[in-house]
């Protein structure tokens, strides 16, 4: 499970392999979510609102890297951080 970005206690993750529709997990402490890549949407789980809107803003600066690292790991299990929010 690569750990794509970390900002402000929030994780973010990406599991090789993964299930339709592109997504990405988020976590907070004790709490997860899963977050769609295209729309933002929560699909899975939840997170306080302050930690869902910080996740939201770094998704929506980094969707085409997002993409990119869920292709490249359900094809060939590469993937690469990408910057935390600032």
């Amino acid at each position: 499970m690569p750990r794509i970005s970390s900002f402000y206690g929030i994780i973010i993750y990406m599991y090789f392999k993964e299930h339709n529709p592109p997504h990405f997990h988020a976590t907070y402490g004790e709490i997860e979510a899963e977050i769609a890549i295209d729309t933002l949407a929560l699909l899975v789980g939840k997170l306080p609102p302050k930690a869902m809107g910080l996740v939201v803003e770094w998704a929506s600066q980094h969707q085409e890297e997002l993409m990119k690292n869920w292709n490249n790991l359900r094809k060939d299990g590469q993937w690469f951080a990408i910057e935390p929010l600032q």
